[in-house]
């Protein structure tokens, strides 16, 4: 899927019915030209820009524990946040105790709102959620590594988008490349199942996948959520090249009331998907969530 500013990009050159409001547009894409430069690191919200990767060793804890948020840009190089890439999903907030996607419908003036609107009005709710397609994207590259985060959804939103189905959820990124379109994700979905996939230059493969929260969702679209809402629900995967040169990754979950870890499911990359080889070079890590508000604290990498 195309980040939010590739499609806008697209948007102007090949709608004519984008016309109209080009001008408009434009002014608004200035202005989160501007809003693009709030640095997430630090106490509060500033527009001066730090594009640099910081360095992070072989373990990267990162609390939410600053105040200040980070929005979407086109690229990494442009993230004004030098540990966090905002790939799509308008802004990242940071409150000091967690981290979330924007809460509830945005204003009728955001700017993200607008621009959503005129670039993806259907998955977003005509501009109104930006959050529908939240991916949070490390700017430090990892190999074998332990990913882990904590998760609580608030609220859901029901979209009448096509994209609103059961493979949403909430999901850790691995071995991202190609601006997302190579990886694996590991994650738990609104079906109430747990899932380990293989997305392979845009193509995606189920690895593995078990059902693990009790109900009935009618797919590919239904008005529920299987997932615990108002809970802190962690999650943890390792992803590892093994000695013969293919890839295992393993998923975990620690619900609020348990103190181990559950072994979820487990898949091992060979090539037998589709042919394509195992995803074996260091890639980035990530949050990616859907159709959802989220809040997120404690995510964690580490090298194993």
């Amino acid at each position: 899927m195309k980040n939010f500013l590739e499609k806008y990009e697209d948007l102007m050159k090949h709608s004519s019915k984008s016309l109209p409001i080009k001008n408009s547009i434009g002014i608004l894409t200035f202005v989160i030209g501007l809003l693009a430069g709030v640095a997430l690191m630090g106490a509060t919200v500033s527009l001066t820009s730090n594009t640099q990767t910081a360095a992070v060793g072989s373990t990267f804890n990162y609390y939410f524990d600053s105040v200040g948020s980070l929005n979407e840009v086109g690229s990494m190089s442009e993230s004004s946040s030098p540990y966090w890439w905002l790939n799509s999903g308008g802004r990242l907030v940071i409150n000091g105790n967690n981290g979330a996607t924007i809460q509830g419908a945005t204003s009728l003036t955001d700017p993200w709102r607008l621009l959503y609107a005129a670039a993806n009005p259907v998955d977003t709710d005509q501009g109104a959620h930006p959050q529908n397609l939240f991916r949070l994207v490390t700017k430090s590259k990892w190999g074998n590594v332990s990913e882990e985060a904590r998760f609580y959804i608030v609220k859901d939103h029901l979209s009448a988008s096509s994209n609103r189905n059961a493979s949403n959820g909430l999901l850790l990124m691995s071995r991202y490349a190609d601006s997302g379109q190579t990886l694996y994700y590991a994650g738990i979905r609104v079906d109430g199942t747990a899932v380990i996939k293989k997305k392979y230059k845009g193509t995606y493969y189920t690895m593995a996948q078990k059902a693990v929260f009790l109900g009935t969702y009618n797919a590919p679209r239904d008005n529920k959520n299987l997932l615990p809402h108002s809970e802190w629900v962690s999650l943890k995967s390792e992803t590892v090249t093994t000695s013969s040169g293919g890839v295992n990754v393993i998923l975990y979950m620690k619900r609020a009331n348990e103190t181990s870890w559950s072994k979820l499911v487990e898949a091992s990359d060979t090539g037998q998907y589709g042919g394509t080889a195992p995803i074996t070079a260091a890639g980035y890590g990530g949050i990616r969530t859907d159709f959802m508000d989220v809040k997120f604290e404690n995510y964690k990498l580490e090298t194993i």
